[in-house]
């Protein structure tokens, strides 16, 4: 039986909760920037700093820096 790992999953859900809330405070193309746009920023930001680094630590850092940037620019353009 595979691991479920906490953090990643918590993750995941706020990265959902971001794009419908994009999606509810900025329309519809808000809400897609940030499900595709995200995973075209997300995924190579982590690929580079894990195989530059192999450190687990900055690679999680860096994902949850991008989600709090995002979600700061939501907020800027929602108000």
């Amino acid at each position: 039986m595979p691991k479920l790992y906490p953090e990643a999953l918590l993750f995941c859900v706020v990265w959902v909760a971001l794009a419908v809330a994009g999606w509810h405070f900025a329309g519809m193309r808000a809400g897609l920037a940030l499900s595709v746009g995200l995973f075209l920023i997300v995924m190579p930001a982590s690929a580079i700093t894990l195989s530059k680094t192999g450190n687990f630590a900055i690679e999680r850092a860096v994902r949850w820096g991008i989600l709090l940037v995002a979600t700061l620019i939501l907020f800027w353009v929602a108000t």
